[in-house]
């Protein structure tokens, strides 16, 4: 009788996962190191060369954005608690790594746990860019349509960088405080107080410890080598860092005919091997991402560090032969992939939709193919 590969996948898991997640402090403060160390380098160029030469400048700033990427993606595993194998090294370097990224870490990963529980479960969690289903954007006016199709596009992901790692954790912390100290000043009780910017004290008290240490960081380097020097090369490192890494998370999941359950049905070793790609990616962004593109073993058992990815991949390839790999001149396409087809269960393209909805007898037109 042939075993299918999720059966395969459920007999070996256990096995796979005990050989391999098991973090190392030596190996973690080794990938801290290689780091931190260029990340402070790198910045001390970008602040010297404004005056020698710009070009060097802007070097410098791509440079501090690859950096970036691989601040969030070590963030990313202590929040897992998979990089160091001490506890409190995976707290302190992940709150440290969140201010650099400019995300408040205990708060982004009480969110990224709830995507690990229900990976592929689409009626639970719709991916970074929210993805809707097909009866959710035919409701959609053709104006709405074209700004969620638009929205999406790689050329805004700077932008939502930006939004997602700058303005967002900043102005969510304002608007939470100010009307926790509304509250407050009402003689209401601080227990009290419900909001949707945080769902615990725990929460709040990370969030404003991370927000009051990156602004005294902006103030301090402001004053170091000037505010629009400063701000010049840190806006668009991290705007183009985040921009990255939310183009990458996102076709982690949002691909051609990716796995896509409702509640009925859901299995998470499925979801893993069918909803989850292969980032097939050069060796300079695999170093860039802390090897983060082999999700599909990350989704197996996010405890497995990053740096155990490759090795653990080489050694159970047998289990994977049917996960999608997605290359890097293969992401623009599957970026398209931005509507959820909850009949045959998958994520399918705007053009796979049209082309779905021209073949149905008697269709209405859906406006031309992009």
């Amino acid at each position: 009788m042939t075993v299918s590969p999720a059966r395969r996948l459920k007999e070996q898991k256990r096995a796979l996962i005990r050989e391999y997640a098991n973090a190392s402090d030596r190996e973690a403060l080794r990938q801290v190191l290689v780091t931190v160390i260029p990340l402070a380098t790198v910045w001390w160029i970008a602040a010297w060369s404004i005056d020698v030469s710009l070009w060097m400048t802007a070097a410098a700033t791509l440079a501090i954005s690859v950096l970036l990427m691989r601040v969030f993606a070590l963030m990313h595993e202590c929040g897992h608690g998979s990089l160091f194998r001490s506890q409190w090294l995976n707290r302190t370097v992940g709150f440290l790594f969140g201010v650099a990224s400019g995300m408040p870490q205990y708060v982004w990963s009480q969110h990224h746990h709830y995507h690990h529980q229900t990976n592929g479960n689409w009626d639970k969690y719709r991916g970074p860019v929210s993805t809707l289903s097909i009866d959710e954007y035919e409701a959609l006016s053709s104006f709405q349509q074209w700004v969620y199709r638009y929205a999406r596009h790689l050329a805004f992901a700077p932008l939502a960088g930006f939004v997602y790692l700058i303005f967002n954790p900043r102005v969510n912390w304002i608007k939470g405080s100010t009307g926790l100290l509304v509250h407050v000043l009402r003689r209401k009780g601080a227990a009290t107080f419900k909001t949707r910017y945080w769902k615990s004290a725990k929460e709040y008290r990370h969030q404003s410890a991370n927000n009051v240490v990156l602004l005294s960081l902006w103030v301090l380097l402001s004053w170091a080598i000037g505010p629009v020097a400063f701000f010049a090369i840190y806006l668009t490192s991290v705007s183009l860092a985040g921009g990255v890494g939310i183009a990458l998370f996102t076709v982690q999941h949002n691909f051609e005919h990716a796995y896509a359950s409702g509640d009925a049905g859901w299995d998470i070793d499925d979801a893993a091997l069918s909803g989850t790609s292969f980032l097939v990616l050069p060796g300079w962004l695999n170093w860039a991402t802390a090897n983060i593109g082999f999700h599909h073993i990350h989704h197996l058992s996010a405890s497995i560090p990053g740096y155990s990815l490759v090795e653990c991949h080489r050694e159970y390839e047998h289990l994977f032969a049917g996960v999608t790999r997605i290359t890097l001149s293969q992401i623009p396409r599957n970026l398209k992939c931005i509507l959820w087809d909850r009949r045959a269960n998958r994520i399918i393209s705007v053009r796979a939709y049209r082309e779905q909805k021209a073949s149905e007898p008697f269709a209405a037109p859906v406006g031309p193919v992009e």
